[in-house]
């Protein structure tokens, strides 16, 4: 995480733009002191995609009673 001082960021545009290119997150300090975090419109790294369950549920057998009746059971169960 890279941290810029304020006058250097208003020196230079350019310094604060590719800070946030390489390291994703700016701290902002002032007389040394951090105030600001500045983070990228559009994140830099994109989201894993979350793998697909459907091998899993074709591998898994039918309920004989359905999902819905054995919640309802266990709530009434609770009272």
């Amino acid at each position: 995480m890279k941290t810029l001082g304020v006058r250097e960021m208003r020196a230079s545009y350019g310094a604060l733009e590719t800070a946030l290119k390489e390291e994703g997150e700016v701290i902002l300090t002032h007389h040394g002191k951090p105030f600001a975090r500045v983070l990228p419109i559009e994140a830099s790294v994109t989201p894993k995609q979350m793998p697909s369950n459907a091998e899993l549920r074709a591998k898994m057998k039918p309920l004989k009673t359905p999902s819905a009746v054995l919640i309802r059971e266990d709530r009434d169960a609770r009272g």
